[in-house]
Formats: structure tokens, sequence, C-alpha cells
């Protein structure tokens, strides 16, 4: 059993903590998401977002990723940075092992980007979710946010993004 007998602790990731993202990606992806994507869009979509390529770039852009150790295990990790209209910033990924659900450590995650992006003068916060993760679902819910607009995009090779985009003011 996971214990949170140490606290909690966030930190920048960097360039060479990219390939620990990945792989943490795969495993939360594989066991989270069986339900709700094909295991063919699950390869698709891992190589799509957490290619090395891919995460290189999106750190040169300026999106920031923080990991979330216990200890010195690594369980979760966020990503995030401005987006379009000025003031606005994306929660872009936000993953927590499913061993430590349960236990507010998303609810943790998300707080820290929402406060990080406060700091760097956001005032509101955008994400996506898959319209079948009742469980992100509620957490977000339960964190302020709210659906502001359900999108349906094609991602390449067949395959959709089904999400509800939420949104919640970051005032105060």
């Amino acid at each position: 059993m996971n214990d949170v007998a140490s606290s909690p602790r966030i930190e920048p990731a960097r360039a060479d903590h990219l390939p620990a993202v990945a792989r943490l990606a795969d495993v939360i992806w594989r066991r989270c998401y069986r339900e709700i994507l094909s295991k063919e869009q699950m390869d698709y979509m891992l190589n799509w977002m957490y290619a090395p390529e891919v995460l290189q770039r999106e750190l040169k852009e300026g999106i920031r990723f923080d990991r979330l150790l216990i200890e010195d295990q690594f369980i979760g990790f966020v990503s995030y940075g401005p987006h379009p209209p000025p003031g606005t910033f994306k929660l872009h990924k936000l993953y927590l092992h499913p061993d430590w659900h349960g236990r507010g450590l998303g609810s943790l995650l998300l707080r820290h980007s929402e406060n990080s992006a406060r700091q760097l003068g956001a005032n509101r916060m955008i994400l996506n979710v898959n319209k079948q993760n009742r469980h992100a679902l509620r957490t977000y819910e339960r964190n302020g946010y709210a659906i502001v607009e359900s999108v349906t995009v094609d991602i390449g090779k067949g395959f959709v993004m089904d999400d509800f985009i939420m949104a919640k003011a970051l005032n105060g």
C-alpha cells in the first residue's frame, strides 16, 4: 500500500526528466484509458503527445512541466503554459499514477499549476478532458472547473479526441 508518509514534493522537470515523463504517461494511459480508448488509439496518441522530440519542443516553447514526487518516487506530472487569449493558461497534461489516486494528490498538482499560472499573470485556466473520463471530470468539477464547450477534433489516422473544454477563473 502506498502511503503519503513523506510530504509530496513538486519540482520543475528538466529535459533529462522527459523520458521518465513519457514512461509514466504510458503506464497511466494503459491503466486508466483502456475502457475509453482502443489500444491502437492509445498507441497513436502516446506517440503523438509523448515522443521525445514532442516533449523537448514543448519545453523549449515555454510549456512548463512539473513533477510530483513522494520521497524519490516519481508518481505524477503536470504541464501548462500560456494560451490565447492573453491572461489564459492551458493545462495540457495532468497525470497521477493510479496507485496514488484518492489521496488529493491530483488536486495538489492542479492547485500548483493554477498558482504558478496566476503568478505568471494568468486569470483563467482552460483544459481539455475526454468526455468519457468520469474520474477526471469529477476532479476538475470539485476544483471549480466548468464545462464551456464540447469539441470533437480529428487527430489523424481515423482517430478523434471527443472532449469537453473546461475553464476556471483564477481570480484571488
